[in-house]
Protein backbone atom coordinates (compact mmCIF):
# COMPACT_ATOMS: atom_id res chain seq x y z
CA UNK A 1 0.00 0.00 0.00
CA UNK A 2 1.36 3.65 -0.52
CA UNK A 3 2.55 5.27 2.39
CA UNK A 4 0.16 7.98 3.96
CA UNK A 5 -0.05 11.22 2.62
CA UNK A 6 1.48 10.14 -0.71
CA UNK A 7 -1.01 8.25 -2.25
CA UNK A 8 0.92 8.34 -6.22
CA UNK A 9 3.86 6.08 -7.17
CA UNK A 10 5.90 7.04 -9.06
CA UNK A 11 4.98 7.12 -12.53
CA UNK A 12 6.56 4.27 -14.02
CA UNK A 13 7.71 3.51 -17.71
CA UNK A 14 8.99 0.24 -17.28
CA UNK A 15 9.79 -1.41 -13.57
CA UNK A 16 12.71 -3.65 -15.39
CA UNK A 17 15.02 -0.52 -16.07
CA UNK A 18 16.48 -0.47 -12.67
CA UNK A 19 16.89 -4.36 -13.36
CA UNK A 20 19.22 -3.19 -16.00
CA UNK A 21 20.98 -0.74 -14.38
CA UNK A 22 21.76 -2.87 -11.47
CA UNK A 23 23.68 -5.53 -14.43
CA UNK A 24 27.22 -5.09 -15.73
CA UNK A 25 26.47 -2.77 -18.61
CA UNK A 26 24.41 -0.66 -16.52
CA UNK A 27 27.20 -0.11 -13.95
CA UNK A 28 29.68 0.71 -16.08
CA UNK A 29 27.67 3.80 -17.23
CA UNK A 30 26.60 4.83 -13.62
CA UNK A 31 30.49 4.29 -12.31
CA UNK A 32 31.62 6.88 -15.75
CA UNK A 33 29.38 9.20 -14.53
CA UNK A 34 31.23 9.52 -10.30
CA UNK A 35 32.84 12.41 -11.44
CA UNK A 36 30.19 14.46 -12.89
CA UNK A 37 27.71 13.81 -10.02
CA UNK A 38 30.85 14.97 -7.57
CA UNK A 39 31.22 18.18 -10.11
CA UNK A 40 27.41 18.68 -8.95
CA UNK A 41 27.11 18.07 -5.20
CA UNK A 42 30.11 20.90 -5.58
CA UNK A 43 28.40 23.53 -7.21
CA UNK A 44 26.49 25.39 -4.29
CA UNK A 45 28.05 24.28 -1.06
CA UNK A 46 26.40 24.51 2.04
CA UNK A 47 22.83 24.15 0.12
CA UNK A 48 21.00 20.60 0.34
CA UNK A 49 21.16 18.90 -3.06
CA UNK A 50 18.63 15.86 -4.67
CA UNK A 51 20.17 12.45 -6.36
CA UNK A 52 17.68 10.60 -7.66
CA UNK A 53 18.87 7.04 -9.06
CA UNK A 54 17.59 4.04 -11.01
CA UNK A 55 19.63 1.66 -8.22
CA UNK A 56 20.38 1.30 -4.94
CA UNK A 57 23.80 0.68 -3.96
CA UNK A 58 25.71 3.65 -5.22
CA UNK A 59 28.31 5.32 -3.18
CA UNK A 60 26.75 8.76 -1.34
CA UNK A 61 28.88 11.99 -2.76
CA UNK A 62 29.37 14.85 -1.30
CA UNK A 63 27.97 16.43 2.05
CA UNK A 64 24.09 17.76 2.50
CA UNK A 65 23.04 14.74 0.15
CA UNK A 66 19.48 13.44 0.01
CA UNK A 67 20.17 10.03 -2.46
CA UNK A 68 16.81 8.53 -3.54
CA UNK A 69 16.58 5.26 -5.69
CA UNK A 70 13.32 3.98 -7.43
CA UNK A 71 13.03 0.66 -6.45
CA UNK A 72 8.93 -1.44 -6.35
CA UNK A 73 7.15 1.67 -7.42
CA UNK A 74 8.39 3.66 -4.59
CA UNK A 75 11.90 6.14 -4.17
CA UNK A 76 13.78 4.75 -1.51
CA UNK A 77 16.87 6.00 0.90
CA UNK A 78 16.51 7.92 4.01
CA UNK A 79 12.87 8.02 3.22
CA UNK A 80 10.34 5.88 1.30
CA UNK A 81 8.35 8.09 -0.65
CA UNK A 82 6.14 8.55 -3.82
CA UNK A 83 5.47 11.69 -6.12
CA UNK A 84 5.14 14.35 -5.32
CA UNK A 85 8.34 14.45 -3.15
CA UNK A 86 7.94 15.38 0.41
CA UNK A 87 10.31 17.95 -0.14
CA UNK A 88 8.97 21.84 0.43
CA UNK A 89 9.26 23.81 -3.02
CA UNK A 90 12.35 26.00 -3.38
CA UNK A 91 14.30 23.81 -0.80
CA UNK A 92 17.31 22.24 -2.40
CA UNK A 93 20.13 23.98 -4.85
CA UNK A 94 20.61 21.33 -7.21
CA UNK A 95 19.04 18.35 -8.83
CA UNK A 96 21.00 15.12 -10.13
CA UNK A 97 18.41 12.74 -12.22
CA UNK A 98 20.98 9.72 -12.95
CA UNK A 99 18.61 7.92 -14.98
CA UNK A 100 15.67 7.91 -13.15
CA UNK A 101 13.87 9.12 -16.35
CA UNK A 102 15.41 6.79 -18.95
CA UNK A 103 12.44 4.44 -18.03
CA UNK A 104 12.38 3.98 -14.32
CA UNK A 105 9.73 7.35 -14.28
CA UNK A 106 7.95 9.05 -16.62
CA UNK A 107 10.07 12.21 -17.83
CA UNK A 108 7.64 14.74 -17.78
CA UNK A 109 6.71 13.85 -14.53
CA UNK A 110 10.39 13.89 -12.92
CA UNK A 111 11.25 17.19 -14.64
CA UNK A 112 8.05 18.70 -13.16
CA UNK A 113 9.01 17.86 -9.18
CA UNK A 114 12.58 18.38 -10.40
CA UNK A 115 11.47 21.94 -11.02
CA UNK A 116 9.83 22.80 -8.15
CA UNK A 117 11.80 21.46 -5.58
CA UNK A 118 14.47 23.34 -7.04
CA UNK A 119 15.35 27.09 -5.57
CA UNK A 120 15.62 29.77 -8.44
CA UNK A 121 18.91 29.92 -10.26
CA UNK A 122 19.13 26.45 -8.83
CA UNK A 123 20.41 24.16 -11.44
CA UNK A 124 19.10 20.38 -12.96
CA UNK A 125 22.05 17.62 -14.03
CA UNK A 126 20.49 15.23 -16.65
CA UNK A 127 22.25 12.29 -17.03
CA UNK A 128 20.66 9.76 -19.87
CA UNK A 129 21.28 7.31 -22.10
CA UNK A 130 21.85 8.55 -25.78
CA UNK A 131 19.98 6.70 -28.13
CA UNK A 132 22.31 6.94 -31.27
CA UNK A 133 24.99 5.20 -29.09
CA UNK A 134 26.29 1.45 -30.50
CA UNK A 135 25.73 0.89 -27.00
CA UNK A 136 22.11 1.23 -26.95
CA UNK A 137 21.93 -2.59 -28.50
CA UNK A 138 22.80 -3.71 -24.73
CA UNK A 139 19.67 -2.23 -23.51
CA UNK A 140 16.90 -2.35 -26.72
CA UNK A 141 14.17 -4.08 -25.25
CA UNK A 142 15.44 -4.23 -21.75
CA UNK A 143 13.65 -1.79 -19.89
CA UNK A 144 15.39 1.31 -20.43
CA UNK A 145 14.51 4.54 -23.13
CA UNK A 146 16.28 6.37 -24.30
CA UNK A 147 15.50 10.59 -26.33
CA UNK A 148 18.28 12.81 -28.27
CA UNK A 149 19.01 15.91 -26.71
CA UNK A 150 16.93 18.14 -28.60
CA UNK A 151 13.87 16.17 -27.09
CA UNK A 152 15.02 16.75 -23.95
CA UNK A 153 15.50 20.09 -24.41
CA UNK A 154 11.79 20.58 -25.09
CA UNK A 155 10.71 18.76 -22.06
CA UNK A 156 12.86 20.44 -19.91
CA UNK A 157 11.44 24.19 -21.27
CA UNK A 158 7.99 22.77 -20.29
CA UNK A 159 8.62 22.27 -17.18
CA UNK A 160 9.89 25.75 -17.05
CA UNK A 161 13.89 25.07 -16.91
CA UNK A 162 16.70 26.68 -18.91
CA UNK A 163 18.97 24.13 -20.83
CA UNK A 164 22.54 23.92 -21.80
CA UNK A 165 23.22 25.03 -25.80
CA UNK A 166 25.66 21.51 -25.41
CA UNK A 167 25.55 18.44 -24.05
CA UNK A 168 28.22 16.52 -22.71
CA UNK A 169 28.97 12.33 -23.77
CA UNK A 170 29.87 10.13 -21.07
CA UNK A 171 30.38 6.51 -20.13
CA UNK A 172 31.55 3.20 -22.64
CA UNK A 173 31.03 3.52 -26.78
CA UNK A 174 31.08 -0.39 -27.23
CA UNK A 175 32.04 -2.42 -24.93
CA UNK A 176 30.61 -2.16 -20.83
CA UNK A 177 34.37 -0.68 -19.51
CA UNK A 178 33.70 2.77 -17.09
CA UNK A 179 35.14 5.82 -19.65
CA UNK A 180 34.71 9.19 -17.03
CA UNK A 181 35.78 11.73 -19.81
CA UNK A 182 33.85 13.90 -20.88
CA UNK A 183 33.29 15.18 -24.97
CA UNK A 184 31.43 17.99 -26.59
CA UNK A 185 28.15 16.84 -28.34
CA UNK A 186 26.99 13.11 -27.16
CA UNK A 187 28.57 11.54 -30.11
CA UNK A 188 28.57 8.07 -29.77
CA UNK A 189 29.16 7.75 -26.08
CA UNK A 190 26.18 5.39 -24.16
CA UNK A 191 25.18 8.43 -21.99
CA UNK A 192 25.71 12.54 -21.80
CA UNK A 193 24.70 15.32 -19.74
CA UNK A 194 22.46 18.12 -19.73
CA UNK A 195 22.67 20.72 -17.84
CA UNK A 196 19.16 22.97 -17.16
CA UNK A 197 18.96 26.36 -14.84
CA UNK A 198 15.81 27.03 -13.06
CA UNK A 199 14.22 30.29 -14.33
CA UNK A 200 14.22 32.82 -12.32
CA UNK A 201 10.58 34.90 -12.06
CA UNK A 202 10.30 38.45 -10.10
CA UNK A 203 8.28 37.48 -6.68
CA UNK A 204 5.90 40.53 -7.84
CA UNK A 205 5.92 40.70 -11.28
CA UNK A 206 5.94 45.16 -12.68
CA UNK A 207 3.75 46.00 -14.74
CA UNK A 208 4.49 48.84 -17.19
CA UNK A 209 2.12 52.19 -16.46
CA UNK A 210 0.25 53.61 -19.33
CA UNK A 211 1.45 56.70 -20.76
CA UNK A 212 -0.49 59.78 -20.21
CA UNK A 213 -1.28 62.21 -23.01
CA UNK A 214 -3.25 65.51 -22.60
CA UNK A 215 -5.76 66.48 -25.68
CA UNK A 216 -5.07 69.49 -27.37
CA UNK A 217 -6.72 72.78 -25.78
CA UNK A 218 -7.71 71.02 -22.53
CA UNK A 219 -5.98 73.13 -19.77
CA UNK A 220 -3.94 71.40 -17.10
CA UNK A 221 -5.38 71.71 -13.84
Amino acid sequence: MPLPGFPRQPEQASPLAGDWFAGAAGRAILDSEDDVVRLAAAERPGQPWLRLMPVGGLAAVGERELPLFVAGGYFHGPMRCALPLPLASESVGTVVLQHVADGSVVPEAILEESARVLVPGGRLWLLTLNPLAPYRARWLRQGPSASEPVRWRRRLRNAGLEPEAVSQGVGPRWKPIPNASLQQGAGLRAAFLLRAEKRVVPLTPIRSRPAISFQPGVPAA
